[in-house]
């Protein structure tokens, strides 16, 4: 399963790293990464849209999260990746216009991981 971050904190691609280091070297999930709105559409474009899975920031300078979930769900459509929106507010406004422009699910920060691996449906061990 291909996944794409999309967060302007640089320390989360060490994180997804270190958190999913057993299903990388098992080759179950295989992650890219970009700061910004503008570099995850980039690296759609580049790619293919290979990821099927995009886990993205909702407040991040430029582009908002919200603004990438629309455009991914417009311009995307075979085979339409699932967008997982992730905040730092889990507040009603944000939850109900992303649901509203297509996300598939919801995370609040910090990340819990072993829901996050729930929600990917991957085994997660001890």
């Amino acid at each position: 399963m291909k996944i794409l971050v999309v967060d302007d904190e640089v320390d989360i691609q060490t994180l997804f790293q270190q958190k999913f280091r057993k299903e990388i070297r098992e080759g179950l999930v295989e992650f890219a990464f970009a700061i910004s709105g503008e570099q995850a559409l980039e690296y759609m474009n580049l790619n293919n849209h290979e990821a099927v899975l995009i886990l993205s920031d909702i407040n991040m300078p430029g582009m908002s999260g919200l603004q990438l979930l629309e455009q991914i769900k417009h311009k995307y459509l075979a085979p339409p990746p699932v967008v997982m929106m992730i905040t730092a507010y889990g507040d009603d406004e944000n939850y109900d216009y992303a649901m509203k422009l297509g996300a598939d699910d919801f995370l609040t920060k910090p990340v819990d991981f072993s829901i996050l691996k729930e929600k990917l449906k991957i085994p997660t061990h001890g």
